[in-house]
């Protein structure tokens, strides 16, 4: 069984390895036959086109396309301001050209460049005059914010703005003159003054002639003759008061800190008097208090809790300008910053280290103190006084020069106008008064070359009529022109319009006393401070000051008031 199970197995070998060989040969011929062959021609089968099927679309969030638009928005808003700043900015530091002197015009000129000489160059029309500007600065101070800078919340070039930058930028040429009025010849119609820099050249001192005369010189310190305060005490009027102020307390702190000094020396050195409760004086009190809280008790830990501040002032009450509510107000403010407010007090003597006070029982006390502060009111200054002296029976008020309904400055004959803290009238010497002093000058002057103007004309034409001798046929045409000369000729008076008083008394709060729609609104705070900063900054002059003003208050926000003195 075996051996024959053997031989089908070999033969099935066999037969299968036949089997391949016959495979392996007929395989190359068939693919030859295949290649020599010529195949026929297949037609090509179009794929049918298969159709695009889009993803569905993405579902974005409400959420997410509000921030888009916002920040488009935004972007948008931030590249237009930009523009628009530089643009404003590159207008106002390249003016254009101006209108030369024109012989025929009349000359007006402006003694001073303060608020209402400034106010007046910033609203006259310059076409119909020729302008010349007399003063010993070249720039307009910003007084309300002098108290800012006085402990560095503000810096001085932030609040002084060129008087070049307003004349250049009117129609025909302004001439600045840096120098100091000394004389005024109402009888000659002339202006004489001198050049009181420190560099001077081979002319110092001439005089020049006017139409027209805008005296706006301002006043300065009015000491009662006190003795001891010029000589001891810092004022609060000019730019280098604020600074020297600054710098002089600086110099108390840093010497209380000297090593060996006595207490009782430190409490002196570290006592600060102001002297008038006006609203310098309160705004001053209030800025020294933030300097005091803000910056030295980080500082100058170890000095800061004996720095005291008194203000001191001979009325009943300060800030006599506000209602009684805001005044109040301010006292208890000033009760919680720790500022002592003595009323009804009189400053009898300063000497270099002591001040002699009168109480109001009468009773005389010595402070020992550091700085003393003197803001307590003005005094016409000595051009003035001459000037006065020059008009005997017009001028009799010692306070002040005397002016009429249109300003112009009694027993001048229409040529003199007085406007600012250098008159007597019955407003209170603010800037708010004098600012609107000046631009009422600038439209009556402007009435007043129309009223020349049409006045010259009726002239030309009674000529012409009475050498040719047609006055029926330009009868009507004269007295037309008559009726246009009588309207020019009624200018309206002077009228202040009062906005309100505003002051800032410390603490980031602010009072003030409005008038709106004839109603008053007596109002103090924290969001009065903001409506008091906002107010400032909208009355600046310049989108320059604005922009600097608004900078040092963020500075002194994020990094706080430098404490380094020169």
């Amino acid at each position: 069984m075996q051996l024959a199970r053997a031989r089908v197995l070999q033969v099935r070998q066999v037969h299968c390895a036949r089997t391949l060989q016959s495979r392996v040969q007929f395989y190359p011929r068939q693919l030859l036959l295949r290649s020599l062959s010529t195949p026929p021609p297949v037609e090509p089968v179009t794929p049918k086109p298969t159709p695009t099927v889009l993803p569905p679309p993405i579902r974005q969030s409400r959420w997410r396309s509000f921030l888009q638009t916002l920040g488009r928005v935004t972007l948008a808003t931030i590249l237009t301001t930009a523009g628009g700043l530089y643009y404003y900015t590159q207008k106002d530091r390249h003016p254009g050209n101006q209108l030369p002197f024109d012989s025929t015009k009349k000359t007006i000129v402006v003694l001073g460049s303060g608020w209402g000489a400034t106010s007046l160059l910033k609203s006259l029309d310059t076409e119909d005059y020729n302008v010349i500007v007399i003063s010993p600065k070249n720039y307009f101070l910003f007084t309300p914010l002098l108290p800012s800078v006085a402990v560095g919340t503000l810096n001085p070039r932030s609040i002084i703005q060129p008087t070049r930058y307003i004349t250049r930028h009117k129609k025909r040429m302004v001439s600045v003159i840096e120098g100091t009025a000394t004389e005024v010849d109402p009888t000659a119609k002339t202006v004489t003054f001198t050049d009181s820099s420190e560099i001077q050249g081979a002319i110092s001192k001439t005089t020049i002639p006017y139409d027209y005369l805008v005296y706006a010189v301002g006043a300065e310190n009015q000491t009662f003759g006190i003795p001891g305060v010029r000589e001891y005490g810092c004022f609060m009027k000019e730019l280098h008061d604020a600074e020297t102020l600054q710098r002089r307390f600086m110099d108390c702190v840093e010497t209380a800190a000297f090593p060996g000094q006595s207490e009782e020396e430190i409490d002196r050195l570290l006592h600060v008097i102001v002297v008038g409760g006006g609203p310098t004086g309160v705004e001053l009190s209030g800025e020294l208090h933030d300097f005091l809280e803000d910056d030295l008790k980080s500082w100058y830990p170890e000095l800061a809790g004996k720095v005291r501040l008194t203000l001191v002032e001979a009325m009943p009450s300060v800030l006599p300008m506000f209602s009684k509510k805001l005044i109040d107000y301010t006292v208890s403010t000033f009760n919680e910053e720790k500022i002592e407010v003595l009323t009804k007090t009189m400053v009898k003597e300063v000497k270099e280290k002591t001040v002699v006070l009168q109480r109001p029982d009468k009773e005389i006390v010595e402070v020992p103190y550091g700085v003393l502060v003197w803001a307590a009111g003005n005094v016409g200054r000595q051009i003035t006084r001459d000037l006065m002296a020059k008009f005997t029976e017009a001028q009799t008020n010692k306070r002040g020069l005397t002016v009429d309904d249109h300003l112009a400055l009694n027993g001048s004959n229409g040529s003199i106008y007085a406007i600012g803290d250098c008159t007597s009238t019955p407003y209170a010497a603010t800037a708010q008064v004098a600012s609107q002093e000046g631009a009422y000058l600038a439209r009556m002057f402007k009435l007043m070359a129309k009223r020349d103007a049409v006045a010259e004309q009726v002239y030309k034409l009674q000529q012409e009529v009475t050498l040719r001798g047609d006055g029926e046929g330009r009868k009507g045409e004269l007295e037309k022109l008559e009726k246009a000369l009588e309207k020019a000729a009624n200018i309206r008076p002077f009228h202040y319009s009062h906005q309100g008083s505003l002051a800032y008394i410390g603490s980031d709060k602010a009072i003030a006393d409005l008038t709106i729609f004839k109603e008053n609104f007596a109002t103090g705070g924290v969001a009065t401070f903001l409506f008091w900063r906002s107010a400032y900054i909208s009355t600046l002059f310049s989108l320059r000051n604005r922009i600097l003003v608004a900078t040092d208050w963020l500075k002194v926000k994020l990094f706080g008031r430098d404490v380094s003195r020169d």
